[in-house]
């Protein structure tokens, strides 16, 4: 996101985890996520940008991936396995080895005071659990899902 405010652009995969973050980890509103993106996307185009979020939130034309849920730590060391991004954009983790960058909370205490990270001060506490979300989320798509099968049955 700071990206996103600094710059106004934000790479394709990057959008689809922040999508997914906030419509499945968080069960937030497609719309609101798109109202964003519109407002400080440079690049913003309404097909796209609408569509895009419809597709990860699952709603859309294509509505298939709705059980795809990204986990941004496993899309992170996937794509930035060295965190070279985090490093960019998340300065205060910048010091930290490559091993414990995509999950500071993770790392030993005594490595985070050795780089200045104090998780809850200078770095947030996960406000989530994914495999939680992740759970509740599919659930949740279920249950629309079931709900749509009975009332389109015309016999």
């Amino acid at each position: 996101m700071r990206e996103l405010w600094a710059s106004g652009y934000m790479h394709n995969r990057v959008r689809m985890i922040v999508a997914s973050f906030l419509t499945k980890d968080l069960l937030i509103p497609w719309q609101e996520g798109a109202q964003w993106f519109w407002d400080t996307l440079l690049d913003a185009d309404i097909a796209n940008n609408t569509m895009g979020w419809q597709w990860t939130s699952g709603c859309g034309a294509d509505a298939a991936p709705y059980i795809r849920v990204f986990n941004t730590v496993l899309q992170s060391e996937k794509f930035d396995k060295e965190g070279h991004y985090i490093r960019l954009w998340v300065p205060e983790l910048a010091a930290m080895p490559a091993k414990w960058i995509h999950q500071p909370w993770l790392a030993p205490s005594a490595l985070l005071k050795e780089n200045s990270v104090y998780l809850g001060k200078i770095y947030p506490r996960p406000i989530v659990d994914h495999n939680s979300c992740k759970t509740r989320a599919l659930l949740a798509y279920d249950k629309i899902k079931k709900m749509n099968l009975k009332k389109n049955r015309f016999f």
